[in-house]
């Protein structure tokens, strides 16, 4: 893509100025203070999932230069990203700044999941939180391959509302409507639709074959010529192959003609003079 869109040089120059494999003393002090974070995992089947996380300021850990780590309070039950996380250990994090410095910090690595107790015996200095909402039942440890930072041009300039007109959070309850309630209205349409159905490899070992077992509609990875009905999933294997060949190079004839078609900036729009990752123009 890089090559296509003319921006390799410009990419390299990040990478080279801008993309470490820590986090340096800067990025650490940035890390310690910030009270929410933005987290993307994927499944084993490359499934993915973004979320949100909260606590105080410090909520999380930086325990080196390569290691960081944050607390997994008491949610809804799913588990998502931390079942996500113990099939498939890549994750990414992003951490923005709204409200002093407007910038971000983007942390990519490995994570694994451990119990409350295992990281305070390995890390006696973690704090304890004083409220019970925010006690960690278990810590996802995270350790830094990448580090790097997420440009200010487009993150707006949030203000805090101050806490008695915001009211105090409900840390760790399970009253719904403190969570949240109903606000989109699944939970209506709930008793109109048939009861939900998880595909039955989430989270799960494989159990090989066509997954006859599974009711209609089609799992969301199922090929796309199963999903359309294309092909039966009782079809001979050299059928099913053929149509999927077929449509494969349909899609990548597709993508080609789009890449095509779009053109690089023009000299005048990105100067070979190099001004910074901030153009002061765009602040």
């Amino acid at each position: 893509m890089q090559q296509r869109l003319g921006t390799t040089e410009r990419a390299d120059r990040f990478y080279n100025d801008q993309v470490l494999d820590h986090l340096n003393g800067r990025m650490r002090e940035f890390v310690a203070r910030q009270e929410m974070f933005f987290l993307a995992t994927a499944d084993r089947h490359g499934e993915c999932d973004a979320t949100f996380r909260a606590g105080p300021p410090g909520f999380v850990q930086v325990l080196d230069q390569r290691l960081l780590a944050y607390p997994e309070y008491r949610g809804n039950g799913v588990m998502a990203s931390v079942g996500n996380i113990s099939e498939n250990p890549r994750l990414g994090i992003l951490m923005i700044d709204f409200t002093r410095d407007r910038i971000g910090l983007h942390v990519n690595g490995r994570a694994r999941v451990v119990l409350d107790e295992e990281m305070r015996a390995a890390h006696p200095e973690l704090p304890v939180d004083p409220v019970p909402g925010r006690r960690a039942q278990l810590w996802v440890a995270v350790e830094v391959e990448e580090a790097y930072i997420h440009c200010a041009k487009h993150i707006p300039h949030l203000q805090k509302v101050p806490a008695q007109a915001r009211g105090a959070r409900a840390w760790g309850t399970d009253d719904v409507r403190r969570k949240g309630g109903d606000f989109f209205g699944a939970a209506a349409e709930a008793a109109e639709r048939p009861p939900f159905r998880r595909p039955k490899h989430k989270h799960e070992q494989l159990r090989g074959g066509l997954h006859e077992d599974l009711a209609e509609p089609e799992p969301r990875d199922a090929p796309v010529y199963r999903r359309l009905g294309i092909v039966p999933r009782t079809a001979s294997p050299i059928a099913r192959d053929s149509v999927a060949a077929a449509l494969t190079g349909e899609f990548v004839d597709r993508v080609a003609r789009v890449l095509a078609r779009a053109q690089p900036r023009r000299p005048a729009e990105d100067s070979a003079e190099f001004r910074g990752w901030f153009d002061p123009r765009d602040v």
